[in-house]
């Protein structure tokens, strides 16, 4: 059964950014060597390829899925015009005699001949098939013009990564990762720099998302709604994100001259106003094509939903109940530089925690009527399948199998209202594991996860497969409602974005600066600690910079996480007094400690449930040390290196383990790591400590204004101050100029963090 609901929440979730550019290698033959990759052009796409082609099981996996995907689409519209057009349903439900007068019926008398059915079609029908046709062509040529690049890419993994396709299941992403920068070495890929970090890799394959995630965080985009009865909603399809990809990223008329480079006038402050017109008519002329072509994008997504969703629904009425991670969920949650596989990873590891957490809550009243619908629909259908057991002449009675079939599903569905009496009410500690997970939740949930707010906020994140089949369908006709009405009027905030945070780094092009994980420019001095000020007396600290900062510790838990996927990566100074303050923080846990419930101020009695493992992640007590428990949970090797990671203890041992993200070395290679040492665990226990110094902070700034969440264009200051200011930090970041990284990776400059002692 979960295998079903996997397949049906998986569904249509692709986040492949199209790459419009394309791939352009030059191959220089030499002795020995079928062909040398000594300059691409278009690194964006190359690597985006190279990680595909990982990710997707080699050419052969890959090349069935484009052909099938072609297969699917003529298969759709020719079985739809079939059914409409060459089915006699009259004959069919027995309303008039069939052609050959007999009293039986066989499906061939309802199926009309091809000639015959073709000529039952009218000009609508010709209409959409041609326009049918002209897309699948266009398709074709593009799933064509794919095979050709990622044979490139195979004759790349084949030659000079020496890697075969048959092995590639069993090589992780960072062991490729690690190649490709060997290959660098040899034959400059990249002429621009000699040696490509793995922060340039990320940065190269998610160029687009890290700006995407960054408006995400700075709550630019998506427009939230306050529907009415409803509330506040968000509202994000896979339609809307195209849209908004479209016009901001890859479109002819995008921001960006190519993959690589934003255009030069979106760097100039004179020019914001100009170009807010600009990308407003673009907005609009998306919004009128979308509304011209709301009606066939309309029949594909019933008729595709329909042909997909059809059996796994029959077969298991429950699916409609289950729950997945929205698209706005994917992207809140998603870290800078956090690859999908590694996304993937952590949302998976939420899912039963997350569901354990919405199921918990329950309501009487409709408790009650479920079981006594129950009670009455359980009886008619045990008694239809008596009867039919009976004699098996009943199911032919009219309407008696489509009544046996209603009632199994309406039992399935009101089923979940119904509580598992066994269960045992722990919102606060469920919560605390999903966070251990997900590694974001808005500080006003802090102690409130048992109530319904809560739990509605929590569902935007989480929602249920009915609702996000509903959203994509109405998709079509909403989408252009959207962008005309909500992301239209932001166009001048999205120029503004676009120049305010943007820098030129060698080697990589234009990043989005959130995306460089600065934590003394970006990061928020209520997230951070050093263990140099633990023992020293109270700094105040700097005036914090809401417009330039990431919300909900964006910045801080990005390069935790980053630090601790690529643990060969050489962080500059500013990184590493980040994560020294973690390590010396976040130390070996206490033999004596108590865990507590977490997220309220109870504390802990021996034998409450789920206190066993769950650290205190809010405490009320300003003296209390944080020492989190390890959170045991599976770690897959696609997800990330096993043999590194922060390194904050040594559960056996407890000892600190040497930092691998500055170059030690503990293990050997080939070493196997002692019990309850993983990434995984590391960063649950990090993630933890990091919110709970982030309350200790709140609470000792007293009673003050909850911190705005709010993209600030209408801020105190000026544009063209606040645009100064970044651009200062980032050593011109918002103007045009030469070759050169404008903006360091991490300033070397000393850092003074907020003491929280």
């Amino acid at each position: 059964m979960e295998a079903s609901y996997q397949q049906f929440a998986d569904a249509d979730d692709s986040e492949d950014t199209p790459q419009g550019s394309g791939i352009m290698i030059h191959f220089v033959p030499e002795s020995g060597k079928a062909a040398r990759w000594n300059h691409i052009e278009d690194l964006d796409s190359f690597f985006s390829k190279v990680y595909q082609y990982h990710q997707k099981h080699g050419f052969r996996v890959m090349a069935v899925h484009e052909f099938f995907d072609l297969f699917q689409f003529v298969f759709v519209v020719i079985f739809s015009a079939y059914l409409f057009y060459c089915v006699d349903y009259e004959i069919l439900f027995k309303n008039k005699p069939p052609p050959n007068k007999n009293e039986k019926v066989s499906l061939s008398d309802a199926l009309l001949g091809c000639h015959e059915c073709v000529q039952t079609f009218d000009t609508k029908i010709w209409c959409i098939i041609i326009i049918a046709s002209i897309f699948w062509l266009l398709r074709a040529v593009k799933v064509f013009y794919h095979l050709f690049q990622f044979y490139d890419v195979k004759a790349f993994y084949n030659v000079a990564l020496k890697i075969n396709d048959g092995d590639l299941d069993n090589v992780t992403w960072h062991e490729v990762q690690k190649r490709v920068r060997e290959v660098q070495l040899e034959q400059q890929m990249c002429i621009h720099k000699k040696d490509l970090t793995q922060l340039d890799i990320y940065h190269r394959i998610l160029r687009f998302k890290n700006y995407l995630v960054a408006m995400v965080n700075k709550n630019l985009l998506p427009v939230k709604l306050n529907i009415p009865v409803i509330g506040e909603t968000v509202y994000l399809t896979h339609g809307l994100k195209y849209n908004i990809e479209f016009f901001l990223f890859w479109g002819p008329w995008s921001p960006f001259e190519n993959n690589w480079h934003l255009k030069e006038e979106y760097k100039k402050v004179n020019r914001r106003h100009d170009l807010a017109q600009i990308l407003s008519k673009m907005i609009t002329y998306v919004a009128m094509a979308n509304l011209l072509l709301c009606p066939l994008i309309l029949l594909w997504q019933i008729l595709y939903s329909f042909f997909s969703y059809a059996e796994i629904i029959k077969r298991e009425p429950g699916v409609l109940g289950a729950r997945c991670w929205s698209l706005y969920g994917k992207i809140y949650l998603r870290h800078f530089n956090e690859l999908d596989h590694e996304l993937y990873a952590r949302l998976n590891r939420a899912y039963r925690p997350a569901s354990k957490y919405m199921n918990s809550f329950t309501d009487p009243f409709m408790t009650e009527v479920a079981r006594n619908f129950i009670f009455v629909g359980g009886s008619i259908a045990a008694v239809l399948i008596i009867l039919t057991l009976y004699d098996e002449d009943v199911i032919n009675v009219e309407y008696v199998l489509t009544i046996l079939s209603l009632l199994i599903m309406a039992l399935t569905i009101l089923r979940g209202f119904i509580p598992d009496e066994n269960m045992v009410w722990c919102p606060e500690v469920l919560m605390t594991q999903v966070l251990s997970q997900v590694h974001y939740i808005p500080d006003s949930w802090r102690g409130k996860a048992h109530t319904s707010k809560v739990r509605q906020e929590f569902a935007q994140l989480f929602q249920f497969k009915a609702i996000y089949l509903v959203s994509e369908l109405l998709s079509p006709i909403v989408t252009p409602l959207m962008l005309l009405f909500y992301i239209r009027p932001k166009a001048l905030d999205i120029v503004d974005f676009y120049r305010n945070f943007t820098v030129e780094v060698v080697g990589v092009g234009d990043v989005c600066s959130f995306a460089q994980m600065d934590v003394r420019r970006h990061g928020n001095p209520m997230w951070q600690s050093t263990p140099a000020l633990a023992t020293v007396a109270p700094q105040p600290a700097a005036p914090p910079n809401q417009y330039t900062q990431a919300e909900d510790g964006k910045t801080e838990l990005s390069l935790l996480h980053f630090t601790m996927m690529n643990p060969d990566w050489q962080p500059p100074a500013d990184a590493r007094d980040f994560m020294a303050g973690i390590r010396s923080r976040a130390g070996p846990p206490s033999t004596n400690s108590a865990f507590g419930v977490a997220m309220s101020g109870l504390s802990p009695r021996p034998g409450m449930p789920g206190t066993s493992q769950i650290p205190p992640l809010f405490s009320d007590s300003e003296n209390d040390d944080v020492t989190p428990s390890m959170i045991r949970t599976g770690l897959t090797r696609a997800e990330g290196p096993l043999p590194f990671g922060l390194g904050l203890y040594v559960t056996n041992q407890q000892q600190p383990m040497m930092d691998y993200s500055l170059g030690a070395s503990v293990f050997g290679p080939d070493s196997v790591l002692p019990e309850g040492v993983s990434l995984t665990h590391d960063m649950n226990n990090s993630t933890l400590y990091l919110h709970d110094l982030h309350q200790r902070h709140v609470r000792r700034r007293g009673p003050q204004q909850r911190e705005m969440n709010v993209w600030q264009r209408h801020s105190t200051q000026p544009t063209s101050v606040v645009s100064s200011t970044v651009a200062g930090a980032g050593a011109g970041a918002g103007t045009a100029g030469g070759g050169g990284e404008r903006t360091p990776l991490l300033l070397t400059a000393p850092n003074t963090y907020y003491n929280p002692s």
